[in-house]
């Protein structure tokens, strides 16, 4: 075997120019291109490459470069424990993941023909937000041997349970053969509202309908509220495990064995739009499950998964952006090895969907399905350095969690004693500062807003009853200030202050404008021209931002600002750091965003 850039005789090599690639020459470059942008000093002595590191908000160090030295060799095999990389040896080759859409229209006519809809464009199974007295409604004309039912009962699980065996029965649905889960989640419940639920109730009824369907499953462990309360991915898994091990006591002391209790359940988690950190995210969660199955006496059930594009990535502004975060948060999770998927439709922010956005969300899974055949490989992340150390980081900092939580008493103490509640609350404080910034960007809301763009108006969706843990979205305070702003008669307005010929400006005002834009605030932007103040006079505004070079800002920004406040500005800002006598203010990369324009509204006169 030759070395690299090497060729036995006669043969072609196409890297035969380049020598032998080294980690040392690789530091080299790295330092090279980090002084050159000041981001290494010259005489830093540590490695370059510590300067590219990321941290999630778990803790979790995101390397530039992964290595055989780095990285935890990858554990188990597919379909044995711990099942990290699947729970079938053949992963979903054979039949894709499941393609599940939810559907919560409160008209069970409407609901129904959009199920049809669906069920004909591709779907494989349901999970339905409707009232029990709806359910066989909804699903006329529906093959329930070909699309299991998932329920969303809330506290109704009961009469959910009834009805559904009633339709099962009246479409001849053999009991052994019934498929589906009553989606009972009495934990997930108190979670949202803030009123304990008793277990028991549900772990007696999973005891009844197992005896006689013994492949329908009971309940459901949902990490989606813990999600939405803007907690980690780490903490989310944690508080869905512990969620699961709070049902296997319950259905175990109701009589089931660790297997059977462990077969009624399925776990719902979130994708996002960081597709590493979710592909990591659903292998870590089956080894995490694994653990416990383990030494619960049930080694041999894997955890079922229904992942659920994360509904607080979605954006009311501009949510044809939302088309892309689905399809990236459905990749990672079909290459994580999810069973089933959920991709919300584009506009779940603002209301009940069309038939449009429900045909857009189930085409993202046929194209990723069908056309890309991403099923088509088994853990196709597998053996990465990258993924696999993640994973392994990721399972860590979740297992942290869950012995915290248990070692508080349970999810149910956590929940009651609101130390949970503190924790998720104390990661969205750091992920609303880096949104906040623009760090963590919103496309199309906190960069590059559409101030044109015609609203998207839906019928709304009945809303949740609050009054448990909170539930977010990341744009919620941009979109705030966007609906402000709207709001006014007349839209607000910033006039930037051009200083310089075009190529000196424009820069900083493209940045200016965009951060301005954030905000639902209008730009005038005059160009080059030879008399800034009266065209600031001009325009009719009343707050005007400094864009040019450092050199025009050491030669003019002191003697506009003060012109411009002589002329009659409310407020001066500077597109840049610095510090001028009449300039009241200084947007630049990384600045609190947020503060600004919420800063600028109350300048403006613009309330909420």
């Amino acid at each position: 075997m030759t070395n690299v850039g090497e060729a036995e005789p006669g043969e072609l090599s196409l890297a035969a120019e380049f020598g032998g690639a080294s980690h040392a020459r690789w530091q080299e470059l790295v330092a090279g291109v980090l002084r050159k942008s000041g981001a290494l000093p010259e005489d830093f002595e540590g490695a370059p490459e510590s300067k590219l590191v990321t941290r999630t908000y778990d803790g979790i160090e995101i390397q530039p470069l992964y290595t055989a030295e780095d990285t935890t060799p990858p554990a188990g095999f597919p379909g044995l424990s711990p099942f990290v990389r699947g729970a079938k040896p053949e992963g979903s080759v054979s039949t894709g993941w499941d393609v599940r859409a939810l559907h919560a229209d409160p008209d069970p006519a409407v609901a129904n023909k959009a199920v049809l809809a669906d069920l004909e464009g591709g779907v494989t199974s349901l999970w339905l937000r409707v009232p029990a007295a709806a359910l066989a409604d909804v699903l006329n004309g529906v093959y329930l041997e070909l699309a299991p039912v998932v329920l969303d009962p809330g506290a109704d699980f009961e009469a959910a349970a009834t009805a559904l065996t009633e339709v099962l029965a009246e479409k001849e649905i053999p009991a052994s053969e019934a498929n589906g889960n009553v989606g009972a989640d009495p934990i997930g419940l108190r979670a949202r509202t803030g009123s304990a639920h008793d277990i028991a109730p549900a772990a007696e009824l999973a005891v009844r309908l197992s005896g006689k369907y013994p492949k329908l499953r009971t309940l459901v462990a949902d990490g989606l509220p813990f999600h939405e309360a803007g907690g980690s991915d780490a903490q989310e898994l944690g508080a869905a495990i512990a969620v699961g091990v709070a049902y296997l006591r319950a259905l175990t002391e109701a009589g089931l064995s660790v297997e059977a209790a462990a077969s009624q359940l399925e776990f719902r988690l979130a994708a996002s739009a960081d597709q590493f950190l979710t592909i990591a995210k659903f292998r870590a969660a089956r080894r995490l499950w694994a653990r416990v199955t383990e030494v619960s006496g049930a080694s041999g059930v894997a955890m079922r998964q229904h992942a659920v594009t994360s509904p607080s990535m979605l954006t009311q502004r501009d949510p044809w952006v939302n088309m892309l975060r689905t399809t990236v948060a459905c990749f990672g999770a079909g290459v994580g090895g999810a069973d089933a998927i959920t991709v919300l439709p584009f506009d779940d922010a603002i209301g009940l969907p069309d038939a449009f956005s429900r045909r857009i969300a189930r085409n993202t899974q046929a194209i990723l399905l069908e056309e890309s055949k991403l099923a088509g490989v088994i853990d196709p992340a597998g053996g990465s350095w990258y993924v696999e150390n993640l994973t392994d980081q990721l399972a860590h900092a979740a297992w942290r969690e869950f012995t915290e939580i248990e070692r508080e008493g349970g999810i149910s103490a956590v929940l009651a004693s609101g130390s949970l509640a503190g924790r998720l609350a104390a990661t969205w404080a750091k992920r609303s500062k880096r949104i906040a910034t623009r760090k963590d960007p919103i496309t199309g809301v906190s960069e590059f807003p559409n101030l044109a763009e015609k609203p998207v108006i839906r019928q709304q969706s009945t809303v949740d009853v609050q009054g448990g843990l909170p539930r977010v979205r990341y744009a919620q305070e941009f979109e705030a200030l966007r609906d402000a702003a709207d709001a006014c008669s007349v839209r607000p307005r910033v006039f930037l202050a051009t200083l310089g010929p075009v190529a000196a400006h424009t820069a900083r005002a493209g940045f200016a404008a965009n951060l301005f834009q954030a905000g639902g605030l209008d730009v005038i932007n005059p160009g080059a021209v030879d008399d800034i103040v009266a065209a600031f006079t001009a325009s009719g505004a009343k707050v005007a931002c400094l864009c040019g070079s450092n050199t025009s800002y050491a030669e003019e920004a002191d003697s506009v600002a003060t012109a411009l406040k002589n002329a009659g500005a409310d407020a001066v800002l500077l597109a840049g750091k610095g510090d001028y006598a009449d300039v009241t203010g200084y947007v630049f990369a990384g600045c609190d965003a947020l503060e600004a324009l919420t800063a600028l509204h109350a300048t403006l006169g613009v309330t909420r």
